[in-house]
């Protein structure tokens, strides 16, 4: 909850920002007459309309679960991150090459002073939205042990991905309009003005691109990285009474909430309440080894050597009651791990 409420305030900051900036850009835009400056001004524009497809991630996503939806409303996160994505792409991009390519031709008017005051204001604006989100970035990259680029690529929250995408191409934008404007003082020539646009519009396109891939893995149903991996497996293997983990499956649920299922093969001579309980120490472990709550399902399967060999399979311990009976039905709880033994095969 803690760092939903920190996404929040990041893109809160984001958008106020966006806002401002896009303001003081469309005057100067029409003021001096800069394709550049209008193409910075729809992106900014963009930039605003996706801080509020954010915010309505961040505040469907935090439903509790329910009986329709017994994971929670996590992967909403992602759907509105797509849409922003999209924004980005056709409002952001799509407006910014038209309108260079209409530059391209268009006379001079209007003197650039403007347009780099705008610019300077607008760098302040934009450097503190980066600065937010880029602290926040670090931050989880700390708490989770990883090097920033490797979090910022992995990470699951694409919420503050989004608007950290969106500030750095902010901070690029603003130099390509600069340039833009310098050359066409410099040469008279528009094509350098309308060339800026342009360039302005495909880095959009590019951002959009990979927000787009990113969210659509999660929507999809990634797993969970190499890393967490590892620390899943690891933290099964060595529970008492646990012989081996034959499969092991994951997914993320939303930013902040994983589901873990995995096939163990119990010690013959464990006791149903014993592998309850080694469920239960499973997601103890788990809960305070992860950065983002586990839900475990494990599931008690015999080891295919026995079946290979000729052996009987060993049958359920004594006092075992029907798998059915042994799995919790309940939605599982927000905010709090929750396992499952969910039968035998």
């Amino acid at each position: 909850m803690a760092e939903q409420s920190a996404t929040g305030r990041t893109v809160l900051i984001a958008g106020a920002a966006n806002i401002f900036v896009g303001a003081i850009k469309l005057v100067a835009g029409i003021l001096v007459g800069s394709s550049a400056m209008l193409a910075e001004a729809a992106h900014s524009a963009a930039d605003t309309l996706n801080q509020g497809f954010l915010l309505a991630s961040l505040h469907r996503g935090a439903r509790p679960a329910d009986a329709k939806h017994p994971f929670g409303y996590g992967q909403e996160r992602y759907f509105w991150s797509l849409l922003a994505a999209f924004g980005i792409f056709i409002a952001g991009g799509g407006f910014s090459i038209f309108e260079g390519l209409l530059a391209l031709g268009r006379e001079n008017s209007g003197s650039p002073v403007v347009a780099y005051v705008v610019l300077v204001v607008a760098g302040l604006a934009e450097g503190t939205s980066f600065a937010r989100a880029f602290v926040q970035m670090r931050g989880e990259a700390r708490r989770s042990r990883t090097e920033l680029l490797d979090h910022v690529r992995g990470s699951p929250d694409t919420t503050v991905k989004a608007a950290l995408f969106e500030d750095s191409a902010a901070m690029v934008g603003l130099a390509f309009a600069a340039i833009g404007l310098v050359l066409r003082q410099v040469t008279g020539s528009p094509v350098w003005d309308g060339a800026a646009s342009i360039a302005i519009g495909c880095l959009l396109i590019v951002v959009a691109i990979r927000l787009g891939l990113d969210n659509r893995e999660f929507l999809i149903g990634r797993a969970a990285d190499p890393r967490d991996l590892r620390a899943i497996r690891e933290e099964i293997e060595q529970t008492p009474g646990v012989d081996s983990l034959l499969e092991l499956l994951t997914m993320y649920l939303g930013p902040e909430h994983m589901l873990v299922a995995a096939r163990v093969a119990f010690s013959d001579d464990i006791s149903a309440d014993q592998a309850e309980d080694a469920a239960d120490d499973i997601d103890r472990r788990l809960s305070d080894r992860l950065p983002l709550v586990p839900h475990v399902f494990l599931d008690p399967t015999q080891t295919p050597s026995a079946t290979q060999t000729g052996r009987a399979a060993p049958g359920p311990p004594a006092g075992a009651r029907p798998a059915r009976d042994h799995a919790r039905l309940a939605p599982p709880v927000p905010g709090r791990a929750n396992s499952h033994i969910v039968g035998g095969s």
